[in-house]
């Protein structure tokens, strides 16, 4: 097994990107992208691939990991979170990305937010909110609430606000790096700390106003803390407290995140071997969880359940893609799309966007980031294969259940293409990637020669697709 992450692979990835890029430029010239999402590109992709490699390498023996980690994280982020607010201004003249409705939608609704606490109406802050809103779903109140309160405490700064979002993703890092040494070792569990510390879409939400990283956060939280309790002899009232909380906020961010992360912990209660949890936690566990879901939620969530189902049903990812192929600048051959066309590369998915597309700037500036995930996707794959033939899967169902579970969620969604639908299995993805690569024998490497090969052609068929469905080529 590898402790670290050879060049063999990252440097392939960089060339191959490169080539990419200048076969895109060559062959769709009118449509070239402004030069600085290019410089974006090229930043993420060599910056990342480069550094998981050296890395890997120079942490491997380091003491004190986890607080390395996170300062590190931290002041990537920092540094970040400072650009981005500065560009952004000189691009749109906001601090806001362009095209940035939901974000606006909730700066102001956190600007309400703030005024209504201010008041002195903190009790009757949802019920404002949802006025204000029209109304707003269940699902969806938990960032405005959280963003109202962090307005109040810091004068409706965005900056510190983004800051706060840093704080939270670094530790994310720290959180990823704990989960994966419990299931895999010390070296995979460090490894998959910088790959998660390195990924550009990590940061990338870091200097946007949307919920992903506290969403995020809270996953990551949950699971771990969650394999934490399934795997340790002792736990305290304390550590249980935290998974149901965690577990019972992500309701109010994504309902659909909220499920999964429960179900997936019934599964692993479940299916799990003896030798990892024994059985009186398992029945104590799930009671537990039960009783909590049952005294807290109720009916409400019963009801969240049934607009679940309705929400994720085929019907609405078919009127999704119609509506993206109507829609001023969009794409006639959305319409084509389905969930047997999304599902065998939910891990692999979303392609790059290297071609000027309107209303696209934020795809422009993370593409590298999704190339990124691309090439890594091959790893993560190899390691869910390797997991289930080797009968090893049953060792750390968690985090696997969670992971598979999500994404084909996202797969029969009318958001299977979004980018931002798929950031919250991002990190478990890397997770595994990490594990696969690991493990990789030189019979390995033939077949990630023609992964490779295969994202070249995909990156300049991705390119005409955009291109074409939108009557420019």
């Amino acid at each position: 097994m590898l402790d670290y992450i050879p060049k063999y692979f990252t440097n392939k990835a960089i060339i191959v990107y490169l080539l990419a890029v200048l076969t895109v430029i060559i062959l769709f010239s009118r449509y070239v992208m402004t030069w600085y999402w290019y410089v974006f590109g090229a930043v993420e992709v060599i910056g990342f691939f480069y550094y998981i490699n050296v890395l890997s390498k120079r942490w491997s023996n380091i003491r004190n990991y986890s607080k390395k980690l996170f300062k590190t994280a931290f002041t990537i982020r920092f540094i970040y979170v400072i650009f981005s607010y500065f560009f952004y201004y000189a691009v749109t003249d906001t601090p806001f990305t362009i095209d940035a409705a939901d974000e606006l939608f909730y700066h102001n609704t956190g600007l309400f937010g703030s005024m209504v606490i201010s008041h002195g109406d903190l009790f009757s802050l949802t019920t404002e909110l949802d006025r204000y809103c029209g109304g707003i779903a269940l699902s969806d109140s938990g960032y405005p609430i959280y963003l109202s309160v962090i307005y109040f405490f810091t004068g409706d700064s965005i900056l510190i606000t983004r800051i706060i979002k840093a704080l939270l993703n670094a530790y994310t890092c720290v959180l990823m790096y704990r989960l994966a040494a419990r299931n895999f070792g010390e070296s995979i569990g460090r490894n998959t700390g910088i790959v998660c510390m390195l990924m550009p879409n990590m940061i990338f939400y870091c200097g946007i106003h949307l919920k992903e990283i506290e969403m995020l956060f809270l996953a990551v939280l949950f699971i771990e803390r969650c394999d934490h309790l399934l795997r340790t002899n002792k736990f305290t009232f304390g550590q249980i407290m935290i998974v149901i909380l965690s577990g019972s906020l992500m309701f109010f961010f994504r309902t659909a995140l909220a499920a999964v992360a429960f179900l997936s912990l019934l599964v692993t209660v479940i299916f799990a071997t003896k030798r990892v949890v024994k059985t009186w936690k398992k029945i104590l566990l799930s009671l537990v969880t039960l009783m909590f879901l049952a005294v807290g939620f109720g009916n409400r969530f019963i009801l969240e359940a049934q607009e679940l189902t309705n929400e994720y049903q085929n019907k609405s990812q078919q009127s999704n893609l119609e509506w993206r192929a109507s829609r001023d600048n969009g794409n006639s051959l959305a319409t084509y799309a389905s969930t047997a066309v999304f599902a065998p590369m939910i891990f692999t998915i979303p392609f790059p966007t290297i071609v000027e597309t309107p209303r696209q700037e934020g795809l422009k500036m993370i593409h590298g980031g999704n190339y990124n995930k691309n090439i890594t996707s091959f790893f993560t794959i190899l390691a869910l294969f390797m997991l289930l033939f080797s009968g090893n899967w049953r060792k750390h169902i968690l985090p696997i259940s969670f992971n598979v579970g999500y994404l084909l969620v996202v797969a029969v969604s009318s958001f299977a293409h979004s980018e931002r639908f798929h950031f919250v299995a991002l990190p478990f993805s890397l997770m595994f990637a990490v594990y696969g690569m690991a493990n990789m024998t030189n019979k390995h490497k033939k077949y990630y020669t023609i992964w490779i090969c295969l994202m070249f052609v995909a990156c300049i068929a991705w390119s005409w697709f955009k291109l074409k469905g939108r009557g420019m080529v």
